[in-house]
């Protein structure tokens, strides 16, 4: 039996931050410093659908792009898009076929189980990411937060490490295993918006 993992509880996390997004937060800062938060949500809605396809093999369009080629924006109906979209994330990674095989992400072909743990880490991290910029507060489930530690923590300790995030910031030993994967990403666990 394929092992699966529960996205549900950190896609329902994503979509109250963003709903709780006010219009007026669009253009703040947030952790990623190319992004404002219209372009975080942008990334989310599309990363998103992204995803939703690798589950479910249908590779093309959304699972060909680097995410990095272009800052992505928001569109009207957004906060409806977005919530869909991770809605149906969370349903296409709850099938244990979407963890067999290989499929394809940002791109890169690689093993369908690795794929799902990027995606649930992506939800987590860009969760924080709207989270510190937009000031709510921030409580992902342990076992999320769990997935994103296990599959972050070999990639910063690696000699031939792909700079897939930034160099790993330094936190104490005893630090909050949020703040732990926050750094583990090259976040500061203590940014705050200029000014706050």
């Amino acid at each position: 039996m394929t092992e699966t993992i529960d996205f549900a509880a950190q896609a329902r996390l994503v979509s109250q931050l963003a709903a709780q997004t006010a219009d007026e937060q669009l253009d703040a800062p947030t952790p990623c410093e190319a992004y404002a938060v219209r372009h975080l949500l942008g990334h989310l809605v599309g990363l998103s659908a992204a995803f939703q396809d690798s589950a479910r093999k249908n590779l093309g369009a959304t699972t060909s792009i680097n995410p990095g080629a272009e800052v992505p924006d928001v569109e009207p109906g957004w906060r409806a898009e977005l919530d869909r979209n991770l809605r149906g994330m969370a349903e296409a990674w709850h099938d244990p076929a979407a963890w067999e095989g290989e499929t394809q992400a940002g791109g890169v072909t690689l093993p369908a189980a690795i794929a799902g743990r990027f995606a649930l880490n992506e939800l987590v991290l860009h969760g924080w990411d709207l989270a510190r910029a937009t000031g709510q507060d921030y409580l992902p489930d342990a076992a999320s937060l769990g997935v994103s530690y296990a599959l972050l923590v070999p990639m910063a300790e690696s000699p031939d490490r792909v700079p897939v995030f930034g160099a790993p910031v330094a936190v104490g030993a005893d630090a909050p295993l949020l703040d732990q994967v926050v750094a583990l990403s090259g976040r500061r666990p203590d940014w705050a918006p200029p000014g706050s």
